[in-house]
């Protein structure tokens, strides 16, 4: 669930930073050619750029030192691994545990895709401070993104139209204006990313892990996907089953689904967040302030979208919320238990006529600062998918499948329906119907679903760990709220997940954590 064009697996992480501020099988080195010889350069890290989400540099370490910042050089073209090259975006943090129990890198990727591993790990750094005892904690700006030949697309004045659309359109002539804003908006993109836009597949950026792999000294891969990031894991695994190591994948993409199954799949699951939401405020001791019931709760949230539709109230000045940021905004807050005070202190407030908390929701799954600029998530985002996607789906399409989606979500069925047409004019072809994860002979890979999760639904676990073949994955569950486990701070879960990577220990295949 992200924006007008397009719905995403996104990371919590990627966003949760954002929201807080505004709101408080190939072979391994031969191909590489001389890059895996390259020495990197690390120093003190920047202030984020736009296109990173901006902000201030990364605050020193907990117990001293600084994050630090480099730069690896990658082939553009895959194909022609000796011919031009692009600069990737790192970052590390050093492991403070002492020479003799440091095991290697545990790479990150906080999902998307498009979001910025750069800006996203020292923002939550804390969180993985027990990792750090063993692992130089390292991330960085898949290809597309952040910093790294990043996809540009629309001006950010262009962007605010674009996210005020209408994204659920009702007639002949609201089908057609979404249609030619969708044109303008991928057109834009080839514009200004003609150059990039055929080389940021996930297959293109699992095989820059596996040369990033190799210039930081490490055998084997040690890794940790969230959400996108397990899609991204569960490729490079397929493509380097031999170099796999450590592997972490927590809030699970589904890999067997094309993204019509992939949209109708966060529908769902979106809407039983807004159950579960709407189910807790309502048991509490004190007044539900939105709500006497459930079934109330819901039922107003549906009148305020139906009424933005007709008429919008003030947002962020000039802007006004509308019944898309809305949506987005009620989207974002179910990513996050931790989010639901915000849902609920938003939603009253636009009862109100006073939409500025649910706008400034919607800002932050969007990239968009409270300077009004724009990181490039959306852009990166739109492009990966559709570059990996090979279904270009028309409104005729979309139509067909309302019911569908309507039945799964009557709040959110229709915003993520429409979503699927972002591709349709997109300039460079879809390389397949759904990712190959196979990994025959590949290292454990540990897997971690949620029951709760809203934008990667827990049965997406099961899926993992069957595609990525026997004796390969072990399967953790979480009976938990929001998007992912290990971010929940469930003990039970950071103990399974912290004694795989610090200490090999495989949990039981089926464990649950509660």
């Amino acid at each position: 669930m992200a924006n007008p064009s397009r719905p995403r697996a996104a990371a919590l992480t990627a966003t949760a930073v954002l929201v807080c501020s505004l709101l408080a099988g190939c072979g391994g080195g031969s191909e590489h050619g001389d890059l895996t010889e390259q020495k990197l350069d690390w120093k003190d890290c920047p202030a984020p750029s736009e296109a990173e989400g901006g902000g201030d540099s990364p605050s020193p370490l907990p117990g001293g030192g600084q994050w630090q910042c480099a730069t690896m050089k990658a082939p553009l073209d895959w194909s022609k691994p000796k011919g031009d090259t692009i600069d990737l975006a790192l970052i590390r943090a050093r492991s403070d545990g002492g020479a003799d129990k440091r095991i290697g890198s545990l790479v990150f990727n906080f999902g998307g895709p498009g979001g910025s591993g750069v800006s996203t790990l020292p923002a939550f750094g804390e969180d993985y401070a027990a990792l750090r005892t063993r692992y130089d904690l390292v991330s960085f700006d898949p290809r597309g993104v952040g910093r790294s030949a990043p996809v540009k697309c629309e001006s950010d004045s262009q962007l605010d139209a674009y996210f005020q659309q209408d994204a659920t359109p009702d007639d002949s002539a609201e089908r057609g204006q979404l249609v030619k804003r969708t044109k303008d908006f991928n057109a834009a993109c080839e514009k200004h990313s003609k150059k990039i836009l055929p080389h940021v597949r996930t297959t293109d950026a699992a095989r820059d892990m596996d040369l990033m792999r190799q210039v930081l000294g490490d055998d084997k891969l040690h890794y940790f996907g969230i959400s996108y990031g397990t899609e991204l894991g569960g490729v490079y695994a397929h493509l380097f089953p031999q170099h796999v190591g450590r592997m972490v994948l927590d809030a699970v993409v589904d890999p067997t689904q094309d993204p019509e199954q992939g949209a109708l799949g966060q529908a769902k699951g979106f809407q039983l967040a807004l159950d579960n939401f709407a189910d807790d405020c309502t048991s509490k001791a004190t007044d539900c302030p939105i709500g006497a019931t459930p079934e109330e709760v819901k039922n107003r949230i549906a009148k305020l979208l139906t009424d933005l539709e007709k008429k919008p109230i003030p947002g962020i000045f000039p802007r006004q919320l509308t019944q898309t940021a809305a949506t987005n905004g009620i989207a974002q807050s179910l990513y996050s238990k931790d989010f639901w005070e915000y849902l609920t202190e938003g939603l009253q407030q636009a009862y109100d006529g006073d939409g500025k908390i649910l706008m400034l929701l919607s800002d932050s799954m969007n990239g968009r600062d409270q300077n009004g600029e724009y990181s490039n998530i959306t852009a990166a985002n739109i492009a990966i998918n559709c570059s990996d996607e090979k279904q270009r789906y028309t409104t005729d399409d979309v139509q067909r499948k309302l019911p569908d989606f309507r039945a799964a979500s009557p709040l959110f069925g229709d915003y993520l329906a429409w979503g699927m047409v972002s591709c349709t004019d997109w300039a460079v072809p879809g390389a397949a119907d759904h990712p190959d994860v196979s990994a025959p002979g590949a290292a454990p890979i540990l897997v971690v679903g949620n029951t709760g999760d809203p934008a990667t639904p827990y049965e997406g676990a099961k899926k993992m760990v069957d595609a990525l073949g026997k004796g390969v994955a072990v399967e953790l569950t979480y009976k938990g709220q929001g998007h992912g486990a290990y971010d929940s701070k469930n003990k039970c879960v950071q103990g399974a997940v912290n004694g795989y990577l610090l200490d090999g220990k495989v949990p039981k295949a089926g464990t649950v954590c509660s």
